[in-house]
């Protein structure tokens, strides 16, 4: 049956006047829904910016507008298939809105999100961040590629782009100026030399390294790296294996998670749980199934009893 049919979704999110619409018209702008193939755009809210009704009918793109999140339902989707009979649909999200309840409850089954885009306007990016980070952070946790539009040489970069690392690891992060330019490899500066074999770091270093070695699992490849976490084991552990792991914040404080890495030592299965430990691993990579990336794994030469760090929680900022 036509309802049954997989329809893809690409996703816009941000803020009002973050970009989104601007973002969708340079999408449709270089040829991507330019196939012959029926679009249905859903614009959740009206910006500063229209698309012109001559591009929109020129790439067989249908507009439809709802302004009340309590009419975006999955009933309401439903008719809008039926109506307009669309090979894919462009969704414009008003960024007020609630995420989980896009993915969770309004979204048919068969309308699978393929891609979502993130715009962020950078000259108000930090008042957001400061008053409404758990709806922003929502936005990069769900996102496929961020862009900071708007940014000025004043921009402390690294910082954003950490911030969007912290809460998804697999995110691209984009940067365009003003002038249009886009810059994408923003350096982070490390607190250590990572041209060393052995690297040991302080406390406070953890949650940088914790990012860079995410991202970049082959700088670390063959290296010793020593630093202090605390003992996690569970069930689905093999018996040699734990988590020397930090606590973090990545949102609120509401948000705190354990972070870390396998690491393989043969008597883990008798370091005490929550234990604090000074760990002395050697690094090597292995392949992910599931994301098709390759991620570090460690294995412990030394463990030995520690105090707790002075600050146990981990932030990225």
């Amino acid at each position: 049956m036509f309802g049954n049919k997989e329809i893809p979704v690409y996703l816009f999110t941000g803020f009002l006047e973050s970009g989104k619409t601007t973002c969708i018209q340079e999408v449709i702008e270089e040829g991507n829904f330019s196939d012959g193939s029926k679009t249905l755009l859903i614009l959740c809210e009206e910006g500063e910016h229209e698309i012109e009704d001559e591009l929109l009918m020129q790439n067989r793109i249908s507009c439809v507008v709802i302004e009340e999140e309590e009419e975006f339902t999955e009933e309401t989707c439903k008719k809008l298939q039926e109506k307009y009979k669309p090979n894919r649909v462009v969704i414009e999200y008003n960024g007020m809105w609630d995420m989980e309840q896009l993915f969770g409850e309004v979204l048919p089954e068969n309308w699978i999100v393929v891609q979502t885009f993130t715009t962020v306007n950078a000259l108000t990016y930090e008042v957001y961040s400061s008053n409404m980070k758990p709806l922003l952070m929502a936005h990069f946790q769900m996102s496929d590629l961020v862009i900071f539009n708007r940014c000025t040489e004043a921009m402390n970069k690294p910082t954003a782009r950490r911030s969007v690392k912290a809460i998804n690891r697999r995110a691209q992060v984009l940067f365009e100026a003003e002038d249009g330019t886009v810059e994408s490899n923003i350096a982070e500066e490390l607190p250590y030399d990572i041209n060393q074999d052995f690297i040991a770091l302080e406390d406070d270093d953890f949650g940088l390294w914790y990012l860079d070695i995410s991202e970049h699992p082959e700088k670390y490849t063959g290296k010793t790296i020593q630093f202090k976490g605390q003992v996690y084991r569970n069930r689905s552990f093999p018996k040699d294996a734990f988590v020397p792991s930090r606590q973090a914040m990545t949102c609120c404080e509401d948000d705190i998670a354990k972070i870390g890495f396998m690491c393989h030592f043969p008597e883990a299965s008798e370091l005490a749980a929550n234990s604090w430990v000074t760990v002395t691993v050697k690094v090597k990579t292995q392949k992910s199934r599931k994301h098709d990336m390759d991620f570090p794994v460690l294995y412990a030469d030394k463990v030995e009893p520690a105090e707790a760090p002075e600050e146990e929680l981990v932030y990225f900022g």
